[in-house]
């Protein structure tokens, strides 16, 4: 078989789940992933013949693809801020609208003291996607990260280790925290914000296939790790730190009349480019 009918079985196989736009990027992905080929060599060479164990491994990534898992999981990969990171189903896979909230944590800092070293805890790691974005761009960072999954520190050490940085990893679960062990500059979480109203319109891929605790909140209080993180952070942030979100848009204008956010000095809300109320930041004087 060659591989211009692999990609007409391919699509045949997945016309009717997905449209025709999203099927190649799925099929591209699939065959750089296991055949080292690209686009533009397929254009070129349509004939490449496809071996048995090759024909296996798209039969195997189609039956996922009908069952709605992500294509992340599939290739195993994803690319964040430029960078690569292995995926699977203990870790979210990383959205554009966490890129804009690293981009805006690093914007920050360009704007303050050059060269003094900054110290900075990711709660909610995961792959680690937003602790080793910044530990990559930031010269001078001190990076924490925790997590209470120990399968998702796991992927995200190896991240680390692949992206060739330097972050501190450990367990807890946030929650339960009452004092951290020491003072940061900034403190970044996307924690669960998810609600059950709010997953009656979510997509199968992403609620039949991504860890439902990096994801949901209880129905009666949404905003449990926005409430406890910021506490934490009014005894274990230094003068002038900041802590920055990801949130959930339905629930930015709760967000802003929490009682919490009486004892930061400045709360910035900030919408992402679809125009959404998707980052907030809460500063401290001193």
């Amino acid at each position: 078989m060659n591989i211009t009918k692999l990609k007409e079985q391919f699509f045949k196989g997945l016309a009717d789940n997905y449209p025709l736009e999203e099927l190649q990027s799925f099929f591209y992905l699939l065959t750089e992933q296991h055949l080292n080929v690209s686009r533009l060599d397929m254009a070129l060479d349509p004939d490449i013949e496809i071996t048995s164990e090759v024909l296996f491994i798209f039969e195997k990534a189609k039956k996922r693809l009908f069952q709605n898992e992500p294509i992340q999981y599939i290739i195993g990969s994803t690319e964040f801020f430029g960078l690569n990171f292995n995926v699977d189903k203990n870790v979210l896979i990383p959205r554009p609208e966490t890129e804009e909230l690293v981009q805006w944590i690093l914007n920050d800092l360009e704007k303050k003291e050059q060269g003094k070293t900054v110290s900075i805890l990711d709660i909610g790691a995961g792959s680690g996607c937003i602790a080793i974005a910044l530990a990559k761009n930031l010269l001078h960072a001190n990076v924490d990260a925790l997590d209470n999954s120990e399968e998702a520190l796991k992927v995200a050490k190896i991240n680390a280790n692949e992206n060739a940085v330097e972050v501190n990893f450990f367990r807890e679960d946030i929650l339960e925290v009452n004092s951290l062990q020491k003072s940061y500059d900034i403190i970044v979480s996307n924690p669960p914000y998810v609600t059950l109203a709010n997953k009656e319109n979510m997509s199968a891929n992403v609620v039949d296939h991504e860890p439902d605790q990096a994801l949901f909140v209880p129905e009666s209080d949404p905003l449990i790790y926005y409430k406890h993180i910021m506490k934490l952070g009014r005894s274990n942030l230094k003068a002038k730190g900041s802590i920055y979100f990801e949130i959930n848009e339905y629930l930015s204008e709760d967000l802003m009349k929490l009682e919490e956010t009486q004892f930061f000095s400045k709360i910035e809300l900030r919408k992402d480019l679809f125009g959404k109320d998707r980052m907030l930041k809460c500063s401290k004087d001193e």
